[in-house]
């Protein structure tokens, strides 16, 4: 591969990375760079991949929880534990479940569609939406806590994530805004919020499976790929270390300013100069 095809792959690795979980809309600035900077890689299999690469460092930022998750979930269903932990987390993981299951239907529903034609003007918009979701729940300070998550809550931050499908609408701001709205604490609602995260990414990436063994760049191109899988981890990583922080800090409304930033120069240029 010559540099400069090296360095579009390691520049959407990054861009993905970053932005896939802080609450901007990963796949609307894919949209956006492909359309004004004219910067785009070959085959479907290839978002697929920097998708996996992002879910990778989800799973080791939060190892310990999931660890944890799993052995008391282990003892409740095969060891009959009833104690406080096995049961909490019996039904937390439910819960995560239930909220995978509307975005999970829709995501098959909508596979070969979701994407198509959709220009910077339409991202623009959806980021200024993403924008004021984030505005409205910027001041809110839930109290409830993990153990007092409900099948309601659930089933509302899983229609939540269902607009997310939209390029241009955060997975993780719509998700955060659905935890946030239903009461959780900021911690708990970033921790809900990517745990949920694990079981939807997972899914892409099996209903994608054909498309990666079908993929015909995978022979030319799996340096590229190589290289932007592997800078999209280290981005997701640092990008989510700093999202934590922003959380723990109340500062969540500074991705409001970028959305509104960002969607209406989208909108401009798409009036303008497109």
């Amino acid at each position: 591969m010559e540099i400069w095809e090296l360095i579009k792959y390691l520049f959407l690795g990054l861009l993905q990375g970053f932005t896939e979980p802080i609450p901007v809309s990963s796949s609307g600035h894919l949209v956006i760079v492909r359309e004004i900077f004219g910067i785009e890689a070959q085959g479907l299999s290839f978002e697929i991949f920097l998708n996996t690469a992002s879910l990778l460092a989800v799973l080791f930022i939060y190892r310990y929880d999931i660890l944890s998750i799993l052995g008391n979930l282990s003892r409740f269903l095969f060891r009959g534990s009833r104690d406080a932990d096995a049961v909490d987390d019996a039904k937390y993981t439910m819960y995560l479940l239930i909220a995978t299951i509307p975005v999970g239907i829709m995501g098959i529903l909508l596979k070969d569609v979701i994407g198509d034609n959709i220009s910077v003007g339409f991202v623009g918009l959806m980021l200024l939406v993403t924008g004021l979701a984030l505005w409205f729940i910027k001041n809110k300070r839930g109290e409830k806590r993990d153990g007092e998550l409900t099948v309601k809550d659930s089933i509302i931050v899983g229609l939540a994530q269902v607009v997310a499908l939209t390029p241009g609408v955060s997975r993780s701001g719509a998700a955060l805004v659905g935890a946030m709205a239903v009461g959780l604490n900021q911690k708990n609602a970033l921790r809900f919020v990517f745990l949920l995260y694990i079981p939807v990414s997972l899914g892409t990436a099996l209903i994608g499976i054909p498309d990666i063994v079908n993929d015909p760049n995978i022979d030319t191109l799996w340096i590229g790929y190589l290289l932007a899988f592997v800078a999209s981890v280290i981005a997701t990583y640092f990008a989510l270390r700093w999202l934590q922080g922003v959380m723990e800090r109340g500062n969540l409304v500074i991705f409001s300013y970028y959305c509104f930033t960002i969607g209406s120069l989208s909108i401009l240029y798409q009036l303008f100069i497109a």
